[in-house]
């Protein structure tokens, strides 16, 4: 892409602060339900269950019966599920009667890598994992840079744009919408910044980013970066907290802890969103073996309260 026409690209299309194009025919699931008072609607990210291995079943109906509108389930998860039958398509119609949106998954297709064999295989990994999330009803899935996150891989910006763009035609063509996902702790796409960029250099009407407060805090991007995200550019985002100890260089996953019960900018990250009007799935994402030491019911119940005790200071 040269810079003209990735100046050109961006004008036209401002990918970032628009919203995305319908996606195609009967493929696309029914809109979500309106959003909720300050326009976050709240969702279960099943990591926050891992460490109980529930079927997915137990876990749609967990989030259920907690109170959730959305659930964000992992591939994994589904791919089991999809052994058995019609059981995703089953599932789907569970969430509906339930009231749950399918607002994502959680998957680790290695999309943007360099060997380019690789890379088809991971690009057909993608196309399997939109499958599932098309049969289980739901509309979006992460591309977070899985194969790219290790010490020594090297990442051009320019080429991920390009391998973002050809994910975002692949889930145009399927009806299900990629989101660029940045992890902190990766060797590439770390920080929101970066993810902006490739968003952006993407020039697709559907390209959006997924951020969580955890990796914004372990990459070292700045919250107030949020508000370079328009309507359509953030559809969803993880909660979570950090403790003060141990610091960001090494904290890990394991240390996240309740959203509001840390020292992340929540307050500040929630108004970013209010003050572009973006209507953001806020999804409750921890991975705290402390947690699942108590029963998983009371768990998906805390995640939920936890998020709109701080919405509700926002």
């Amino acid at each position: 892409m040269s810079n003209l026409t990735s100046r050109r690209t961006f004008l036209a299309t401002a990918a970032i602060g628009s919203c995305a194009l319908t996606l195609p025919g009967p493929a696309a699931a029914e809109p979500a339900r309106p959003a909720a008072a300050g326009g976050f609607r709240y969702s279960l990210n099943t990591g926050t269950l891992r460490g109980y291995k529930l079927p997915l079943a137990e876990q749609i109906d967990l989030a259920a019966q907690a109170g959730y509108a959305g659930i964000e389930p992992w591939i994994a998860d589904l791919a089991k599920a999809a052994e058995s039958g019609g059981a995703l398509k089953d599932l789907g119609r569970r969430c509906a009667d339930a009231g749950l949106a399918v607002i994502s998954a959680i998957g680790f297709a290695a999309w943007a890598v360099n060997d380019d064999g690789a890379r088809a295989k991971g690009l057909e990994q993608m196309r399997r994992d939109m499958d599932l999330v098309l049969q289980l009803g739901g509309t979006h899935i992460a591309a977070p840079p899985a194969g790219v996150n290790q010490a020594g891989a090297t990442l051009d910006l320019d080429r991920a744009a390009e391998r973002y763009r050809a994910v975002l035609e692949l889930g145009h063509s399927m009806g299900v919408v990629p989101q660029l996902e940045f992890w902190g702790a990766s060797a590439n796409l770390s920080r929101l910044d970066q993810c902006l960029y490739v968003a952006a250099r993407a020039g697709h009407p559907d390209a959006c980013v997924l951020a969580d407060a955890f990796h914004l805090y372990k990459g070292g991007s700045d919250p107030a970066a949020l508000r370079l995200l328009g309507r359509c550019g953030a559809y969803s985002f993880h909660m979570n907290d950090y403790p003060a100890q141990p610091p960001r260089e090494t904290v890990k996953d394991s240390d996240r802890i309740w959203p509001g019960d840390g020292v992340a900018p929540l307050r500040d990250i929630l108004q970013a969103f209010a003050d572009n009007r973006a209507e953001v799935w806020l999804s409750v994402e921890v991975f705290n073996a402390e947690y699942w030491k108590r029963p998983p019911a009371e768990t998906a119940r805390t995640g939920l309260a936890k998020m709109r005790a701080v919405a509700a200071r926002t």
